[in-house]
C-alpha cells in the first residue's frame, strides 16, 4: 500500500506550499482503540499530501506521538518517548515533532513551552488541519490546534491501515462522549457524542472485506449510544447499526466496544444472539462493585443493575464472554466498598479485565470535587487483591474451555514458532495451534486440549 520513496538521510524538510515533495512520517500510537483507529485516519489526510509511512523514526522528517491522558502513567511514558525522540533533531535538525490526540487536548500550549522539542500540538477533532500547520511549523511558526469539534467524525476519510495483521480492523462510528463520570476526562479531551453516517460505515466495511479483512470492530466510547437521524422522524439504533453491518457477510466477523452498562438494551444482545459472525464477547466496565461509589463516580447505575445486565446476558447469549474495568482505590473508597468490588468480580465470573488505581486527572469532577483521600500503599494493596482474584477467575474460565472446540479466526504465526497459528475465538480467547495447511485468515476448529495464563491450546479439527 505504502510507496517507498528515495533514502534522503540528513535532509532537513523543505515543504513546498502544497506539501508535494514526499516526505516520511513516523506515528507511534499509545492508549486506546479509538487512537489507534485516528492514527489511521492520521496517516490517510497525510497520505493525500505526499507523506509516507515509515516504521523508523530515525529516516522520519516527521514524528507524531498520538498521546492518551487518561491516567497520569501514561502522560510520563509520552514525556519520556519525547525526550528519546528529540534525539533525532540533533543530527536532523529539521525534523517536525508533534503531540496529537488526548494528551494534546488536554495539556495545548503547555507541551509548546515545556518541551521544547515539539513543533505541533493537534486535538483529536483538528487533524484536517495537520498539513497546514506542518507547513507552518516548517518555517519555525510552532503550531496549536486544539479547538472540539460538535460535527467532526472523519466520515468522508477511508483510513489507511497501519501496523495491522491483514485479518482484524478498527472502524469508528461515533466520537466523543456524554457520560461525564466524575474521575474521567475523556469528554474533555473527545467532546460530546456524535454519530457516524452509517452508509460510510458500512461502505468502510465493505471496502474491508474486498480487501481480505475478515473481522472488523465497532468504535466508540459508549457504543450502545449510537444514534442517527436518517429522516424526519426516523433513526438508527446501535442494535439496527450492528445488525446491518452483520448483513455485509456471513464470512465477516463483528465485534464492538465498549458498552456502558446503562445503557446497553435487551435490543443489542438479542440482535447478537441471532446472528452467527456477530461475536459472542461483550466489554461492559463496571468500574466498582459498590453503589455508593458507582454514585460518587456518576456512572448511572447501581450494582444490583450492573448484575441485571450480566443476567442478561448470560440469559440471551450464553455463551458470551465478558471483560471489564475496575479501579481501585476511588475518592473515600473505604475497605468494605473494595469487598464490594472483589464480590462483585466472584459473581460476575468475568473472563477478563483491565485493573487500575485511581489516577486523579485535572479538570474532571473527582478532581475539583473529592479529595484524593485513599493512600497510595492502600489502593497497591486493593489492586494486587483485584488482579489476583482475576487472575484465579480467568485460569478456571481457561480450564473450563479444555475439551470445547471453538472456531478460531487464524491471524497469523504465533510468536514463539512459525509452526504454529495463533488467533481468537469469538470470545475474543487468543488461541494457538498448529499451523498445518492453514493460512492467515482462515476460520479454524480447534479442539482445546490444554491452557496457560493466557492462551488456549489446540489442535484444528475437522467438524463435517
Amino acid at each position: 500500500m505504502y510507496r517507498q520513496p528515495p533514502a534522503r538521510p540528513g535532509t532537513n524538510l523543505t515543504f513546498s506550499a502544497s506539501l508535494q515533495t514526499q516526505q516520511k512520517v513516523y506515528i507511534e500510537t499509545y492508549g486506546c482503540q479509538m487512537n489507534v483507529a485516528d492514527s489511521e485516519v492520521v496517516t490517510s489526510i497525510l497520505d493525500r499530501e505526499s507523506f509516507v509511512s515509515t516504521s523508523d523514526p530515525s529516516e522520519a522528517d516527521l514524528i507524531l506521538i498520538n498521546t492518551c491522558a487518561i491516567r497520569e502513567n501514561a502522560e510520563i511514558r509520552v514525556r519520556g518517548r519525547l525526550a528519546e525522540l528529540a534525539t533525532h533533531k540533533k543530527h536532523r535538525p529539521g525534523i517536525l515533532i508533534g503531540v496529537i490526540g488526548c494528551m494534546a487536548e488536554r495539556l495545548k500550549e503547555q507541551l509548546l513551552e515545556e518541551e521544547k522539542m515539539v513543533d505541533l500540538v493537534v486535538g483529536p477533532d483538528a487533524y484536517r488541519d495537520l498539513p497546514t500547520l506542518v507547513r507552518s511549523a516548517s518555517s519555525g511558526i510552532k503550531g496549536v490546534q486544539v479547538l472540539l469539534s460538535r460535527e467532526e467524525t472523519y466520515a468522508d476519510i477511508a483510513p489507511v491501515r497501519i501496523n495491522t495483521n491483514g485479518v482484524s480492523a478498527f472502524v469508528s462510528i461515533m466520537r466523543g462522549c456524554n457520560n461525564m463520570c466524575a474521575y474521567c476526562i475523556v469528554p474533555y479531551t473527545r467532546g460530546g457524542e456524535r454519530s457516524r453516517n452509517p452508509e460510510s460505515i458500512l461502505r468502510e466495511v465493505r471496502e474491508l472485506l474486498d480487501q481480505g479483512f475478515r473481522e472488523v470492530t465497532l468504535l466508540g466510547q459508549n457504543v450502545d449510544s449510537y444514534h442517527w437521524k436518517s429522516g424526519p422522524g426516523q433513526s438508527i439504533g446501535f442494535a439496527s447499526l450492528i445488525e446491518q453491518v452483520a448483513l455485509v457477510s456471513p464470512q465477516l466477523r463483528v465485534r464492538y466496544s465498549t458498552s456502558h452498562p446503562k445503557d446497553m438494551s435487551d435490543e443489542v444482545l438479542h440482535v447478537m444472539a441471532a446472528y452467527p459472525n456477530i461475536c459472542r464477547s461483550i466489554h461492559l466496565p463496571a468500574q466498582s462493585g459498590s453503589s455508593r461509589i458507582l454514585d460518587l463516580m456518576k456512572r448511572g447505575y447501581t450494582r444490583e443493575w450492573y448484575m441485571g445486565r450480566i443476567e442478561a446476558i448470560r440469559n440471551i447469549v450464553p455463551e458470551c464472554s465478558i471483560s471489564t474495568d475496575l479501579i481501585a482505590g476511588f475518592c473515600t473508597e473505604t475497605d468494605e466498598d473494595h469487598q464490594h468490588t472483589l464480590s462483585l468480580m466472584q459473581e460476575a465470573r468475568f473472563d477478563f479485565a483491565f485493573m487500575f488505581k485511581y489516577s486523579e486527572r485535572p479538570g474532571t469532577l473527582a478532581a475539583r470535587k473529592y479529595p484524593d483521600d485513599v493512600p497510595d500503599q492502600i489502593k497497591a494493596r486493593r489492586l494486587q487483591e483485584i488482579i489476583d482474584l482475576q487472575n484465579q477467575i480467568s485460569a478456571n474460565c481457561k480450564q473450563a474451555d479444555i475439551g470445547k472446540v471453538f472456531e478460531v479466526l487464524a491471524e497469523g504465526p504465533s510468536r514463539k514458532s512459525e509452526a504454529y497459528l495463533s488467533g481468537r475465538t469469538s470470545q475474543n480467547k487468543v488461541v494457538v495451534f498448529p499451523a498445518e495447511d492453514y493460512q492467515k485468515g482462515d476460520y479454524v476448529s480447534v479442539l482445546i486440549h490444554s491452557a496457560t495464563s493466557a492462551t488456549l491450546i489446540g489442535e484444528a479439527v475437522k467438524t463435517h
